[in-house]
């Protein structure tokens, strides 16, 4: 399991645009490609001037889906980010293996 974050600082002028293109554009575009399970989207809880930070922790079943993921499909969607919010917004992305997972309930 591969776990990719996207974790965004938005300009507070552009938050609620941007907050609404990702709910109904972007993440609907990125899960039709069939290469993530699901999406989650959090807000970073920190004072910040300027801005909001969020994260967009998206969880793909294997490297070759995510892979193919990136070669495929990033650049242009990450493209249309960049067309709408140029100036906007500073992002950094993570790849996260999962290597164990624990279950809560006893």
């Amino acid at each position: 399991m591969i776990l990719y974050n996207v974790t965004i600082s938005i300009d507070e002028n552009s938050e609620e645009k941007w907050l609404s293109w990702m709910r109904e554009t972007h993440i609907p575009d990125v899960l039709k490609t069939n290469c993530f399970l699901e999406c989650t989207i959090s807000r970073i809880k920190a004072e910040e001037e300027g801005g909001k930070t969020y994260a967009i922790m998206y969880t793909c079943e294997s490297k070759e889906k995510m892979d193919h993921y990136q070669k495929t499909f990033s650049p242009a969607l990450q493209n249309d980010h960049n067309k709408l919010f140029a100036g906007k917004f500073a992002a950094f992305r993570t790849f996260l293996e999962v290597i164990e997972k624990f279950d809560g309930a006893r």
